[in-house]
């Protein structure tokens, strides 16, 4: 992934040119920069954290 930066005088223009990006490149391309971001993602977690968390609880019921 090549990275570049750019100055734009709008955040319209810029939304613009992102999309324009994205059209360019080929989906297999698309999917590797989807991965990347989504290992990324993953990364800054723990295992336990990526877990569901499991919660228990024992109440009392009142003796009839």
């Amino acid at each position: 992934m090549n990275k570049t930066v750019r100055k734009f005088s709008s955040h319209a223009e810029a939304d613009a040119a992102d999309r324009e990006y994205y059209r360019g490149l080929t989906p297999r391309e698309r999917l590797e920069v989807l991965l990347a971001l989504v290992d990324q993602q993953l990364k800054e977690y723990d295992e336990a954290s990526r877990r569901l968390q499991r919660v228990y609880r024992i109440v009392e019921r009142p003796r009839r």
